[in-house]
């Protein structure tokens, strides 16, 4: 007797080969059986006739460690046919923490959390981090980067400088920790700070740790738009010097200046893998980014934490600075507003009741609304109510980019969001419509309607590539023995409902969605199980164990 049958759908099974006709049998949380099962019961009897079956998708960049302690549910993400989530992205993670500066991490998270929400960091090292997350009812998996962000902070604070050896040597024994504790590779976020202050020899160092335990570095690279070359040739240095493998997050092409150059982008990650690099790339299918409004501004407004940050833009002295730097200077920092102008800034979540009116609205209509005589002035008035808070959606690139870059092989899929939810305090704001669609608007747009991608190309770059790129051997594909992670969806009505004016909406045709061998989603509507887990990283029992090879003298200086 098995637990589960999925009958009669065509089979898409993550490999990129042609769909098959199958059933699927399911026991005990694994794929046991897979062909003609008509003789074989089950518990449950899933009719998949003229859907499509394939395996769980896995979100490569997702930020969902800032709102999973909240809401374990996960319903933006499992609605979406999301079965693993890699978090930890852009140099920000909730652990390892230094007592003396959890202060500082926790204003460095908070512009990246949603409104009303506030996250009460327990613990001090990835391994505590890791063993309180167990204890949620995960409705998804959940994999986990450490942030060279979080190291950094936990180190040397918003300190704008070179690491002393001591100091350098500090943040790889952390990152071995992590690493030891599970973590499947460290990311970083070098256009927030304290990401900005580091040069690469620091990156190279820490990245050969990364390395040993055959983790990933995944990198929010320095820049994405004027400085776009230079950054990508800056990951794959890394990536050559330190022997590790190199995730572009959320590849795109931004600025007005900057259209059709993924063409010398992609040709760079082609060239390094023949010279031995191992380079990929993930991105989401919009033309929109959403990041914190603190990011609009440079990065030596950052250096100390949020609360200098504060005192300087209050300063008009440091006003005039912030203006002339944003005007005129677009190269060394990712200066968003002087490569895509302020029209293209639109606010998205504010924390003070008295500003909500603001959200959905650019910058030019803030400015309008608040009685202020320029942008820039509506910007830092409104960065100073909020306690430097708040998120923003910049249009920053433009299709041509964003269909060549999916097209790519070396491409995969990811929402750069967190999980969310139409209901409570997630509600909230005007997020990315990504929080919601991604996943579905790709399987519309690019497969059905435009053709830019075949079905089990594009099932390849969500299910088995990421999971071959994590070291997940036992997910991503469809096949006897592996976990039963899968998604039935119709491929002749699947789609993205979310937009920039109403993201708060579930996709349509995902009908049911299965993760370790429970069903979450039944046609179409959640359930109440909570079968998720934190996965561990797989290397870990033969790892390189760098924390016992380290003499931890000379930290009491620094922690």
């Amino acid at each position: 007797m098995l637990d589960i049958i999925v009958r009669g759908g065509k089979v898409v099974d993550g490999t990129g080969n042609p769909w098959f006709k199958a059933d699927i049998g399911i026991k005990d949380g694994k794929i046991v059986e897979l062909g003609r099962l008509e003789k074989e019961k089950a518990d449950t009897v899933i009719d998949a006739q003229g859907k499509v079956v394939s395996p769980g998708f896995i979100d490569m960049h997702s930020h969902s460690d800032l709102t999973i302690f909240i809401n374990p549910k996960l319903e933006s993400t499992i609605h979406q046919g999301i079965t693993t989530l890699v978090v930890g992205n852009c140099g920000i993670s909730l652990a390892p923490i230094n007592k003396k500066h959890k202060p500082l991490l926790e204003k460095y998270i908070e512009p990246f959390l949603p409104p009303g929400v506030s996250i009460k960091l327990r613990w001090s090292t990835f391994e505590d981090y890791l063993r309180q997350e167990d204890k949620c009812d995960l409705t998804s998996n959940v994999a986990h980067l450490v942030g060279h962000g979080t190291v950094r902070i936990a180190v040397m604070g918003f300190q704008d400088r070179t690491p002393k050896d001591v100091e350098l040597e500090h943040m790889k024994y952390l990152v071995a920790e992590a690493m030891e504790a599970g973590a499947f590779g460290m990311s970083t976020g070098l256009i927030y700070s304290p990401g900005t202050f580091s040069e690469t020899s620091e990156l190279i160092e820490i990245a050969k740790v990364v390395a040993k335990y055959k983790g990933l570095y995944s990198s929010h690279i320095r820049g994405e738009s004027s400085n776009l070359t230079h950054s990508i040739e800056e990951a794959i240095e890394i990536g050559e010097k330190s022997g590790v493998s190199v995730q572009i997050s959320h590849h795109k092409v931004a600025g007005r200046q900057q259209i059709g150059k993924s063409v010398e982008t992609l040709k760079l990650m082609e060239d390094a893998r023949k010279r031995g690099v191992d380079v990929a790339c993930d991105q989401y299918p919009y033309e929109a980014g959403m990041t914190s409004l603190a990011t609009l501004l440079p990065p030596w407004v950052h250096e100390g934490g949020m609360e200098q940050l504060l005192k300087r833009i209050r300063r008009l002295e440091d006003r005039a600075k912030i203006r002339e730097d944003i005007e005129k200077d677009t190269v060394g920092w990712e200066n968003i507003i002087g490569e895509n102008g302020w029209e293209n800034v639109y606010i998205s979540n504010v924390k003070t009741e008295k500003n909500r009116c603001l959200e959905g609205k650019s910058i030019k209509e803030v400015a309008r609304m608040m009685g202020k005589p320029d942008e820039l002035t509506a910007l830092l008035d409104l960065l100073v109510e909020e306690e430097g808070s708040g998120t923003m959606v910049v249009f920053v690139t433009k299709e041509e980019d964003v269909s060549r870059i999916m097209s790519n092989p070396l491409t995969m899929v990811g929402t750069d969001s967190w999980s969310t939810s139409p209901e409570g305090v997630l509600s909230a704001g005007k997020p990315h419509p990504r929080f919601y669609g991604t996943y579905p608007r790709i399987l519309r747009e690019y497969v059905r309607e435009r053709s830019i991608l075949s079905l089990e190309d594009a099932v390849r770059k969500m299910t088995s590539f990421p999971a071959q790129r994590l070291g997940l051997w036992d997910r991503g594909v469809i096949r006897e023995s592996m976990w039963a992670d899968i998604v039935v969806f119709n491929p002749d009505t699947v789609m993205d409902k979310a937009t920039y004016q109403n993201p708060h909406q579930y996709p349509e045709g995902i009908e049911y969605v299965i993760v370790n061998g429970e069903i979450v989603i039944a046609k179409g509507q959640q359930t109440q199980n909570c079968p998720g887990r934190v996965l561990r990283h797989r290397f870990l029992k033969k790892a390189f164990h760098y924390t016992k090879r380290i003499s931890l003298k000379g930290f009491e200086e620094v922690f």
